[in-house]
């Protein structure tokens, strides 16, 4: 990371942009995959970007990658991530979580300062937040051991610069949990609202939850219910089964007339967030 963006950035996230200028401390850099087959020297990254993208929603991995890793040497960013995100999910290419940090690293080392307002911002805000998963998980048999602190300046630095509202959603939940440093309901809460209203519906359900519960948080049973009942209507099962279980149990302690109010409230933001996609 560029150590001259952090007196660039607001005094509340310049403590994150240094520490996430650790990532290039962190362990020593790895060649990408000296593997694959190079591009012709004068095809520019920009079209070879291009080609990959085109051979992968065909089908064809293996061309894909070849393009992908000759335009992520040339230091093209969305080739870059795009690569990340295929060996973490190991998408037509062995899975190797190492690769996959590094792919994202580079981006967080090259890309730091970045406009929020870019097209590639989402990219690198992305590439952020998957550092900050690997560490806070750690790599087996690699140099990245668990570091829930690094992992929360992480994440506090996507969610804060880039207002990145998966960076907002794991950034609260260490809150919640004092992982990486204090334990926060209040700050946790604040974060969670971001998140909720850029239509992150774990966010939402986690946020309605708490202030359902009000153990954290003031209770507020009527605007917890709404927060519920929006995220429901996003859930996925089974994984989501929590958020269904949450909202039910929310909407059978609520009075009628809080019902009225929650069910009316999500409704008119569904329709509103729907008709702004």
């Amino acid at each position: 990371m560029r150590t001259s963006s952090a007196s660039r950035l607001p005094a509340a996230v310049a403590a994150g942009a240094v520490a996430a200028s650790l990532l290039t401390a962190a362990v020593p850099a790895l060649a990408f995959d000296g593997t694959t087959a190079v591009a012709p020297s004068d095809r520019s990254p920009v079209e070879a970007f291009r080609t990959g993208a085109r051979a992968y929603y065909a089908g064809d991995k293996d061309a894909a990658v070849d393009a992908l890793s000759f335009a992520a040497d040339k230091g093209h960013p969305l080739a870059q991530w795009k690569l990340g995100r295929m060996y973490a999910a190991g998408d037509g290419v062995a899975e190797d979580d190492m690769k996959a940090f590094e792919y994202f690293r580079s981006i967080a080392n090259a890309h730091a300062d970045e406009a929020p307002s870019s097209p590639d911002a989402p990219f690198v805000a992305n590439a952020f937040v998957e550092l900050g998963s690997y560490y806070l998980s750690g790599i087996k048999d690699s140099a990245i051991e668990p570091n829930a602190r690094r992992a929360r300046e992480i994440f506090s630095y996507a969610a804060s610069y880039f207002g990145d509202a998966n960076a907002q959603f794991q950034l609260a939940r260490m809150y919640l949990d004092g992982s990486g440093g204090k334990r926060d309901g209040r700050q946790a809460a604040r974060w969670l609202q971001l998140a909720a209203k850029k239509g992150h519906y774990q966010a939402q359900a986690l946020l309605g939850k708490l202030l359902v519960d009000g153990e954290v948080v003031p209770q507020r049973p009527t605007a917890g219910l709404t927060w519920l009942t929006i995220a429901r209507h996003q859930a996925v099962l089974p994984k989501d089964q929590w958020i269904l279980d949450s909202q039910e149990a929310a909407f059978a302690a609520a009075t009628e007339t809080q019902r009225r109010k929650a069910s009316s409230r999500a409704e008119s933001w569904i329709a509103t967030y729907a008709s702004a996609q």
